[in-house]
């Protein structure tokens, strides 16, 4: 088979590796991709919105397989561009239709499925512009902190906690008359802050059947132990030890299915993957979003653990008998530490010349934010490379890929040396 991967990060990375190792894959096209995954496949330079150079980009390669990586082509309609092409319309699509990728578009639309469909989820409201008066009076009636989200994709950054009721009345005043994210908040979801826990919850599914795939937690805070600014995430790791059968069980029952059976009754077909993040709240789970797409850094720890062969999964998903296919989880544990570039997640500079990737033997290294310019890799990024190692213990695997993220260089490079720490008993 001919595959085309779509995006260009450190997820799509990981989702190359994966592909690569399948007999069933003839040939592999990454748009755009990076200096690490033309070791997987050829990079094609399109933009991950382009649709009619990816779709004339499939009909000249052949191409028998679409996997879309980001979410920003999924929630402006990539799949249903190829379904209602009579040209590629044949080609199987990994990823949501437009309407499905609204779980991820609009945090509004998102939890008035969850409220439909008796998934817990923190209590909420909604709020427009012209609605404003209305929820800065909501705010006052509302315990704190509270937390206030930009209806649309922003980039990750569209999520404030506020721990007074001055700065929440600002910020939603700032949000809803002043675009503080633009377009992205011109609706507001002000929401019950979780006291918890956080980790991530992967579904696959045909939109009949689903597989459950690891558990994962990332570090989204740019600082050891949790502080300064969140960031797009500095490491991760999978399995959760937190997260126990016990926990498993209710999430699956409580929120996987309902969601998957959700989708059914409203009518919302859907293929691909659901990231469910969650609060572990005192052992009951809590979504806090859906994302319809894998995380970055939790997919570069995820698949790893997955010793099926990915490509027939995939097929499972298009094909619509992913019931029949076999899901087999490694037991070892997988830990990831992010090298960012200094100054991230504000300014920083790109252009930084990478060495010593050589000097890594025992971890896998997924490039997110690097290009290749002659003979040398430079940083091309925030988040530069993903160092992930596999282990038969969580101490071991975060040993192994903090000592290796150590054992590369570039001007400025940054990393958290207590990625998975605090879990470890």
């Amino acid at each position: 088979m001919n595959i085309l991967l779509i995006g260009s990060g450190g997820r799509e990375s990981a989702f190359a590796y994966k592909i690569a190792q399948s007999p069933l894959t003839t040939q592999l096209f990454i748009a755009p991709g990076n200096a690490g995954t033309t070791q997987y496949g050829k990079n094609v330079a399109l933009k991950v919105t382009d649709f009619e150079g990816i779709g004339a980009l499939c009909l000249k390669e052949g191409i028998d397989l679409v996997l879309v990586g980001p979410e920003e082509p999924l929630v402006k309609g990539i799949h249903d561009y190829f379904l209602n092409n009579e040209k590629l319309k044949s080609i199987p699509v990994i990823g949501p239709q437009q309407a499905g990728a609204q779980l991820e578009g609009s945090k509004d639309f998102s939890k008035q499925f969850m409220q439909r469909h008796g998934i817990p989820t923190a209590a909420y409201a909604t709020f427009t512009k012209d609605s404003l008066d209305e929820g800065l009076a909501y705010l006052e009636t509302q315990s704190l902190p509270i937390v206030l989200k930009a209806d649309g994709l922003a980039a990750g950054k569209g999520v404030l906690i506020c721990t007074t009721l001055e700065e929440a009345k600002e910020e939603l005043k700032a949000m809803l008359t002043d675009a503080k994210f633009g377009e992205a908040s011109s609706r507001v979801v002000i929401e019950q802050f979780l006291k918890g826990i956080e980790l991530s919850v992967f579904v696959l599914t045909d939109g009949i059947s689903y597989k459950l795939l690891p558990s994962a937690k990332d570090y989204k805070r740019i600082g050891e132990g949790d502080t300064g600014l969140n960031t797009g995430g500095m490491g991760s790791v999978s399995p959760v030890p937190f997260a126990d059968q016990t926990f498993l069980d209710k999430v699956e029952s409580r929120i996987v299915r309902p969601t998957i059976e959700g989708l059914k009754e409203d009518g919302i077909p859907y293929k691909g993957f659901i990231f469910i993040g969650l609060m572990n709240t005192a052992g009951e789970p809590y979504v806090i979003e859906y994302n319809v797409r894998m995380g970055d850094p939790e997919t570069e720890s995820v698949l790893p653990r997955i010793e099926s062969d990915f490509v027939d999964l995939l097929l499972g998903v298009a094909q619509g008998n992913l019931a029949d296919k076999t899901l087999q989880i490694s037991q070892k544990t997988a830990a990831t530490v992010m090298l960012v570039s200094g100054g991230y997640p504000g300014h920083y500079e790109n252009g930084m010349p990478i060495s010593g990737l050589e000097n890594i033997k025992e971890s896998t290294v997924f490039h997110a934010g690097t290009v290749q310019d002659g003979d040398e890799v430079k940083t091309a990024g925030g988040r530069v490379l993903a160092v992930t190692a596999l282990k038969d213990t969580l101490f071991d695997a975060l040993q192994q890929a903090t000592a290796d993220a150590g054992r590369v260089f570039f001007k400025g490079k940054a990393f958290r040396r207590d990625i998975g720490f605090d879990l470890i008993d």
